[in-house]
């Protein structure tokens, strides 16, 4: 990740973003590992180099309905050329088309008729939960050849979305995205991992408040109070992936991913009392927060 600093040409704002990706790069693998001894492995950073998804890996692989407002194009950027992918697994596509129109592993689905053309459709991806998508798809995999090895994922990149800009909001912004997969995972380990993670930067003032995503079951948003807003803030969202996800992948029934998907830049705001996302990210950053703002160097001998 350092050599992000000397290698790409990055424009000021990209250099202040990179300080605080080396940060969190650090406090990720420094946090405590989840009261489970099989939870002693590092965590690994995903490929976060595909910001070209399609529309089954960042949408239908997660349980998320074609239907879903979410998937129309005022908030997704879709692509004109190329406007679709072929490059899909035949037989995973298969098995997620049927939990979609029908259920199964204990649901009962959505009950509509699944169309293979919206989840060939490509955009630039939404979260980097798509990565995630792959990444377990992936795991799920191998478990079928060699069992089932317990794996913790993290990743720090830009995602994409049609929203309207204003100070708490950008079309590009950063997400840092995490998960653990194992046996024997809970809602509690789940609080456990975001306070601490929290805690080590600066953050102790939080508040969890019970949501609903398509593919997280239960699924919790995460807020913490900004003193220039006067007001609680959501920093980020997070749950427990739901077996019409992980099954269809190939994952054993008793194995469980604990997940969570939060802002760079609002956590920024509130370490550094900025109250306007524009003077963080974009032209109107502000140079001199980068000049007096020294590099993390935690872990740099």
């Amino acid at each position: 990740m350092y050599e992000r600093l000397y290698k790409e040409n990055l424009p000021y704002d990209g250099v202040s973003i990179v300080f605080m990706e080396l940060l969190l790069f650090y406090l990720i693998l420094g946090i405590s590992h989840v009261n489970c001894s099989s939870l002693g492995c590092s965590f690994e950073e995903m490929p976060t180099n595909r910001y070209v998804e399609s529309s089954f890996w960042n949408f239908d692989a997660l349980f998320q309905p074609q239907q879903h407002p979410a998937r129309d194009s005022h908030d997704t950027f879709f692509l004109k050329t190329p406007s679709t992918t072929m490059q899909l697994p035949e037989d995973y596509v298969e098995r997620v088309k049927q939990v979609h129109e029908s259920g199964g592993y204990g649901s009962r689905g959505y009950n509509y008729e699944w169309k293979r053309e919206e989840a060939n459709k490509n955009l630039l991806r939404t979260h980097t939960t798509a990565i995630s998508s792959r990444m377990l798809y992936k795991l799920a995999q191998d478990t079928k050849q060699n069992g089932f090895t317990p794996k913790k994922y993290f990743s720090i990149d830009r995602v994409f979305r049609n929203e309207a800009v204003d100070r708490t909001h950008l079309a590009e912004f950063h997400q840092i995205e995490g998960l653990i997969c194992d046996r024997g995972l809970t809602l509690g380990h789940l609080i456990g991992v975001l306070e601490d993670f929290f805690k080590r930067l600066g953050m102790s003032n939080l508040r969890f408040k019970p949501a609903y995503n398509p593919y997280t079951e239960p699924s919790m948003e995460i807020f913490s109070y900004h003193e220039g807003f006067g007001k609680w803030v959501e920093i980020g969202n997070s749950g427990m992936f739901r077996p019409e996800m992980l099954q269809p992948m190939g994952f054993p029934e008793d194995v469980r991913v604990i997940a969570w998907g939060l802002s760079l830049e609002r956590p920024t705001m509130i370490l550094y009392g900025i109250d306007n996302i524009r003077d963080l990210f974009g032209h109107r950053v502000d140079l001199d927060l980068i000049k007096k703002s020294p590099l993390c160097l935690i872990g740099i001998k």
